[in-house]
């Protein structure tokens, strides 16, 4: 098993002198669930630690207990309950209703694609908890199969409410610009673009959820995340029934509206999409193929147009790459709500000013007062030039360029262009070594007032994780390993082991130790136990060919002889077991034939007929009589067939010849 005591010193910790922590259930990319106990009211709970750093900032923490507040008073049998929240000596977490089971992810990665009264039946539970949220005044903004929850017993609950609207609240007011919290496959458009988020931005993603129960697979993927993004902005999803034909029009109508690009087309908040969803689920219970009149209530009016902002692709510059499949919920930026005004007006036709009616002819004024009237309006040209000169010239600089440059180096530098500078953020890249700068805000070439701040990215470096020691892992426990290093799991192969156990890793490629990017596949080597070795039988068969064919097979050959008088000499008379299955070094004993037993026959010439058969079958022989030509009735044996002194075989028949 995986040991996530030894390195994880909040296991075993007491937080707020009332939740034992206990094992790690699952890590995200904000913050890590365990299993826990109340000691007050002794009663499991999961509790939900923010990671470190993301609880340090004290308007952070402040919006997460708002957040964490509106999400307890939202009581609903599909909502993961929030019991309570708290800081214990700086770490910030949530104590939640326990649920005993597995993810919608699981459920994919088992099942899918899935039939589409199935993916409804998932679905409405979903629904109803974000309509009940809605109506609450609540947006979830993070929904995805991972936190959705199915029990044991079948109750389907939606986890993290609030958690991710505090960090996306506290992340829109930092220096640099829009940032937001999501997985990258369920992002509406308007997230990618200008980062605003309301209930038709979960809409979205429950439509996303919707096809990828569908299609078995997500309906946009990438190289990058910003690849990602841009389909999301610039392609409709396509319709289920392009990978799954069965599926009915009106369930691709369905996640055609729901998925809608531009958000005024489609439902208003998650109760109107589950009244959508509750018809089209009539209309599969009525065992239609195809509905037009459904359909066209469902489709969006503009569905399948173009969009044209090709410039799009220009103002997401700055998202960080990162693997396909990326799971967990992220910070990434969002294109500034300025450029994405730039991008929006390129698909407008400018329209026409407006016919302005003619003023009528001023006053005619005296000739004496025109160099007067002059003067005054130079003086005021030449008053409105300076101004425009000092606030739009004199007091503004532009941005250094920074990209690629130590902090060192770039604070000289910012410095020495009479500005200051201030890290707002640090990510992962692929090209800018750990420490120098990555982007700026304001960027490169900006204007700038001549005290202004610039706010620098700096690097990480390249994101990589190890890959960890999985061999005598089980394989659920070394999904849950690598899920926690941030990989994914490749290809799964099955092979036989003669000592690993059925079920356990045997081993991984890449090898353990090796350092790989964020959501890499890592292949496994899973062993299917022993082998099973099935057993011919034998019997009546050479024993040598027996012994030779058994010992290749991996097996031990244990033989001992007898004597027969049915089976020959040399072969097998019976065997243990003589069929089923065994596994390499389990032992077949054989039980080989010596022939008949041979015994020397008794000296019987010159004696009496009664002493002569007395004496061979104490030998164990049966006795026959015969006379011979000079026979004259002194009934004494002159020779006996076979001769005495020859062996012949025990219980055969020894003829006595009499005269």
């Amino acid at each position: 098993m995986v040991d996530r005591t030894a390195s994880d010193p909040i296991v075993g910790r007491v937080l707020d002198g009332r939740y034992e922590v206990g094992d790690r259930v699952a890590r995200g990319g904000m913050a890590t669930v365990y299993r826990a106990t109340d000691l007050r009211l002794d009663r499991p709970v999961a509790v939900k630690i923010m990671h470190t750093g993301l609880g340090d900032d004290h308007d952070f923490a402040a919006r997460f207990v708002r957040e964490a507040r509106s999400a307890a008073r939202l009581s609903h049998p599909n909502v993961v309950g929030v019991f309570d929240q708290g800081d214990d000596h700086g770490t910030l977490f949530l104590a939640m209703e326990y649920v005993e089971g597995r993810t919608l992810r699981d459920v994919l990665r088992a099942e899918a694609p899935l039939a589409p009264r199935r993916a409804l039946d998932l679905l409405e539970p979903v629904l109803s908890a974000l309509a009940a949220a809605h109506a609450a005044g609540l947006v979830h903004r993070d929904v995805k199969p991972e936190n959705v929850l199915i029990a044991d017993d079948g109750r389907v609950k939606v986890a993290d409410f609030g958690l991710a609207r505090a960090v996306s609240a506290e992340t829109q007011h930092t220096a640099t610009g829009g940032v937001l919290i999501g997985t990258v496959s369920y992002l509406a458009p308007e997230l990618v673009v200008d980062s605003v988020a309301d209930a038709r931005a979960d809409v979205y993603a429950a439509g996303i959820l919707l096809y990828e129960m569908l299609a078995g697979r997500k309906p946009h993927e990438g190289e990058s995340p910003i690849q990602v993004a841009y389909k999301h902005v610039h392609e409709d999803i396509p319709p289920p029934s392009a990978v799954v034909p069965d599926v009915p029009d009106y369930v691709d109508a369905l996640v055609a509206r729901a998925t809608a690009r531009d958000r005024d087309q489609r439902p208003a908040d998650a109760g109107v999409l589950l009244h959508h969803v509750h018809r089209v689920r009539q209309a599969l219970d009525d065992g239609l193929r195809s509905d037009p009149d459904l359909v066209a209530d469902l489709l969006p009016p503009a569905y399948g147009r173009e969009d044209t902002r090709e410039d799009l692709a220009d103002e997401l510059d700055g998202w960080s790459e990162s693997g396909p499949g990326a799971e967990h919920t992220r910070i990434v930026p969002v294109v500034p709500a300025s450029a994405a005004a730039v991008v929006l007006d390129r698909s407008r036709t400018p329209s026409r000013p407006e016919a302005v009616a003619p003023s009528p002819p001023p006053p005619r004024r005296s000739r004496r007062r025109g160099p007067l009237v002059v003067l005054l309006i130079l003086l005021l040209v030449l008053a409105g030039g300076g101004a425009a000169y000092w606030f739009g010239v004199a007091r503004y600089t532009t941005t250094p360029s920074l990209i690629n440059l130590s902090e060192a180096d770039a604070r000289a530098k910012v410095e020495a262009a009479g500005l200051s500078l201030t890290v707002g953020d640090r990510a992962h890249s692929e090209t800018v070594t750990a420490g120098s700068v990555i982007s700026t805000d304001p960027g490169a070439g900006s204007r700038i007032l001549d005290d202004g701040t610039v706010v620098v990215v700096l690097s990480l470096g390249p994101e990589r994780y190890e890959v960890p020691a999985l061999r005598g892992e089980t394989e659920e426990r070394a999904r849950e390993a690598l899920a926690e290093q941030n990989l994914d799991v490749g290809e799964v192969t099955e092979r036989f082991h003669e000592r690993v156990a059925e079920g356990v890793v045997i081993r991984t490629k890449p090898a353990a130790g090796t350092e790989l990017r964020r959501d890499s596949a890592v292949a496994l080597v899973v062993s299917k136990g022993r082998r099973p070795i099935e057993v011919r039988d034998f019997t009546g068969k050479p024993a040598d060919r027996a012994e030779q064919v058994l010992g290749e097979a991996g097996l031990e050959v244990e033989r001992s002889a007898e004597y027969s008088d049915d089976v020959p000499e040399g072969r097998v008379i019976s065997q243990n077991p003589s069929t089923g299955t065994l596994f390499r070094g389990d032992t077949v004993r054989l039980v080989v034939s010596r022939g008949p037993e041979m015994v020397q026959v008794p000296r019987v010439q010159g004696v009496g007929v009664a002493e002569a058969t007395r004496r061979l079958e104490a030998a164990g022989f049966q006795v026959a009589t015969s006379r011979s030509d000079l026979y004259v009735g002194l009934e004494y044996v002159v020779r006996s067939n076979p001769r005495q002194g020859s062996m012949a075989p025990r219980g055969s028949t020894i003829t006595l010849i009499l005269v």
